[in-house]
């Protein structure tokens, strides 16, 4: 569903469009020198002069994605921000003009937003998937103006697919999720019926009683581990301590420093303390693997 601003954002927009287009354009030796003087000097009267001069390309950059469904000003406020950026980078030592090099950073700050408010869920994360869904609509007009007819068939979706270079299973469903919308939980399942879409979820959570017995089953391995690890020699206690249970571990080499031995020492005491625990927990449980990690 489109967003349609109210009466006084729409006349705010218009204000600023205005304001945007009747700011005086630079000669390329003027935005060369504006940019150097902010790069070099960082003289932000330089910097707001050089972005004034250039608010026009946020605006006709955002007017081109007006039917995303996005309220006009929020795109036009994203152009902005990759305009800052492209200040914020441009190179007045390049043999380029500052509108040629902003426009890719307006254009790619107005795609993520779009990308990230067209629907709640995540829509494109790979280049090859954003261009799938900005040109999708552009190359679908043209496919049905030439033949004729409306929708895509599978020859389409392989035309499609070969011109952005994806697979066609994925025209199809980026086609799918551009004709589906977003809907409310809150929403009834039909217009007759009381119960809504959050209804029929299922919880996944654990129950009390589950939770309960977990924290108790919990309680039981914690009592056995410590058993099984007091029932060391104070060294092997060490070893495991510092090697498995505190929350930074140290090396063999480490530890056979400060115990006096040699790594390879530190390794055989390590093993022989395990293979003891784990003897211990087997008499108290049948998945005492699953104390201890591989």
């Amino acid at each position: 569903m489109a967003h349609i601003d109210d009466p006084q954002t729409q006349q705010a927009n218009k204000a600023y469009i205005r304001q945007s287009m009747d700011a005086p354009l630079l000669e390329k030796e003027m935005e060369q020198d504006l940019a150097r003087r902010w790069k070099d000097h960082g003289d932000e009267k330089a910097l707001h002069r050089l972005i004034e001069a250039h608010m026009r390309l946020a605006v006709s950059t955002a007017t081109r994605f007006r039917n995303y469904g996005l309220p006009m000003g929020d795109l036009i406020q994203e152009g902005n921000i990759g305009l800052m950026q492209a200040a914020e980078r441009f190179d007045p030592d390049r043999d380029i003009r500052f509108s040629t090099y902003a426009s890719w950073w307006i254009r790619a700050a107005i795609q993520d937003y779009v990308l990230r408010n067209w629907s709640i869920v995540r829509t494109g994360t790979t280049s090859a998937q954003k261009s799938l869904f900005f040109n999708l609509r552009r190359l679908r007009a043209k496919i049905e103006n030439r033949r004729e007819r409306e929708g895509l068939d599978d020859e389409d979706r392989q035309e499609i697919a070969q011109t952005l270079k994806v697979r066609p299973q994925d025209v199809e469903a980026m086609e799918g999720r551009m004709a589906a919308s977003d809907k409310s939980l809150d929403a009834p399942l039909t217009d007759e019926s009381e119960s809504s879409w959050q209804d029929m979820l299922a919880d996944e959570a654990p129950s009390p009683e589950e939770i309960v017995v977990g924290m108790k089953d919990s309680q039981s391995r914690s009592k056995w581990l410590h058993d099984a690890l007091s029932a060391l020699p104070d060294r092997e206690q060490t070893i495991i301590r510092q090697r498995h249970l505190d929350h930074e571990t140290v090396t063999l080499e480490e530890l056979g420093k400060s115990l006096g031995i040699s790594k390879e020492r530190v390794r055989q005491l390590e093993q022989r303390a395990m293979e003891r625990m784990k003897a211990s927990l087997v008499n108290r449980t049948d998945d005492a693997g699953a104390f201890f990690a591989e």
